[in-house]
Order: C-alpha cells, then structure tokens, then sequence
C-alpha cells in the first residue's frame, strides 16, 4: 500500500486537501484526525453541504467505513461511506468533512445492513467511490 504523504491541517470550515499516491478506500488517511475517534453523532459534511450523521463506523484495518443516516435528505436511508473519502474530521464542531458531493454520495451502491460485509458489495462500493479519483484527487 502506497504511504500517503501528511498534508496541513486546513483551517476550520476547509474541506481539507487531497490525498497524495494511491486512493485507499477502505483506510483512513492519516491526516484526517480520526485515529481513535468515537465518531458516532458526528455530522457529516459533503463538498455541498450536510448529509447527515454517523450512526456507525469501522476501525478495521483495510475496511475502515462510515454508515451515515441521511435523514430527510434522501428519505431516511442510510449511506455506507469508505474511509477513504474522509478529509478531516472538527472535533470542536463534531463533523465529518468527506470530499464528495451529494449527488455522488446519492448515486453510490445501495446501502444494505444485512450485506455491508459481503466482499462482492464492498468491492462494488469501493470501485464506485476509487473510480472517482484520478492522480489530482476526487473528480467532482
């Protein structure tokens, strides 16, 4: 697995910036502050704004995620959201800022709890969300 290189905490608001070397869905980038984080209840801040909070999350190495409930923004689902696309996390603020946007995250593979774990669904969801980044970072 390639080491991402460290990037600057961005100021508070900031989206925070783009991961260098390869995209890791299923892994936390180390800049994003989450290590050891209880991060259930946290807000979760799209590129165009909120979609909701944390109901779960997974530290498991190499399949690391966020399940997210939506609320009324897309009719009380809930969104499984890879490790990979968290940015940082404002601990003062308790939200999570990802480096998608709401229709991406919209558009992603169908959460269902009873299959979150299946390899074939996590590939799936890992290809949708890594099929997004080029060498520059997400493609919004």
């Amino acid at each position: 697995m390639d080491q991402l290189n460290p990037q600057p905490t961005p100021p508070s608001g900031a989206h925070g910036g783009v991961p260098t070397g390869a995209f890791d869905p299923w892994s936390f980038r180390d800049e994003a502050g989450v290590t050891g984080s209880d991060l259930v209840g946290y807000k979760v801040e799209a590129t165009d704004g909120s979609i909701g909070k944390i109901d779960a999350h997974s530290y498991d190495v190499a399949s690391s995620y966020l399940v997210v409930d939506t609320g009324a923004w897309i009719f009380g689902k809930k969104v499984m959201l890879p490790a990979g696309v968290v940015n940082r996390v404002d601990h003062d603020e308790q939200k999570v800022y990802v480096d998608r946007d709401k229709d991406q995250i919209k558009s992603a593979p169908e959460y269902d709890a009873d299959s979150h774990s299946d390899p074939a669904y996590r590939d799936k969801l890992g290809g949708y969300y890594g099929g997004m980044y080029d060498s520059a970072g997400p493609r919004l």
